[in-house]
């Protein structure tokens, strides 16, 4: 069985930093490329960024600059650093498999997330 578990979430005030960590299990973690994701209150869930095996990334224009991607495959973990943040930074952090979704028990499988708040 998949895991993704996600962790590293809080309040923050803007301009402030967090680093978000997400453990994997169930999956052979180094031939995946990593995503991240979020769902701020009311809006869709919308990509973040990622980074492939060979670790180049990619980021959504809103984050740009300000948040960085990277992985340890030794210890199939994903981190997001997030500087420079906004109150519409405020979401639910998700990682995943990118850019396909993992699949399991013929759904998507998305672990519990991590909730950031940016509010002074």
């Amino acid at each position: 069985q998949v895991q993704l578990v996600e962790s590293g979430g809080g309040l923050v005030q803007p301009g402030g930093s967090l680093r978000l960590s997400c453990a994997a299990s169930g999956i052979i973690f180094r031939i995946n490329a990593m995503g991240w994701y979020r769902q701020a209150p009311g809006k869709e869930r919308e990509w973040v960024a990622a980074i492939s095996t060979g670790y180049r990334t990619n980021y959504a224009d809103s984050v740009t600059g300000r948040f960085t991607i990277s992985r340890d495959n030794a210890k199939n973990t994903v981190y997001l650093q997030l500087d420079s943040l906004k109150p519409e930074d405020t979401a639910v952090y998700y990682c995943n498999t990118h850019p396909s979704i993992v699949r399991q028990n013929d759904m998507d499988y998305w672990g519990k997330g991590t909730l950031v708040t940016v509010s002074s």
